[in-house]
């Protein structure tokens, strides 16, 4: 099963840990189910929905607009009285 490649912080993304909410790059081939999986495995929490979206990075060279490989980010939502810390020592 495939983890997630990192934890995504960002200006958005802290403000979703309000609601409980967290924000993570995935490999593209990463199905909602295997995520949830691998997050309720891994942190030993409860996962409420995952939602998911493909970001494309977009390049312009010249007057010539580029599509480069995107990336898949999923953001977990979990159940009350469950969080996920940040930083782990």
């Amino acid at each position: 099963m495939e983890k997630p490649k990192n934890q995504l912080i960002t200006e958005k993304s802290i403000r979703l840990l309000q609601r409980n909410q967290y924000t993570f790059h995935v490999d593209s081939k990463l199905n909602k189910t295997e995520m949830k999986n691998w997050i309720e495995k891994f942190f030993d929490v409860k996962v409420e929905g995952i939602n998911s979206s493909r970001v494309t990075k977009r390049r312009k060279r010249g007057k010539l607009s580029l599509n480069s490989t995107s990336r898949k980010k999923m953001i977990a939502r979990l159940r009350a009285n469950y969080f996920i810390p940040l930083f782990i020592n």
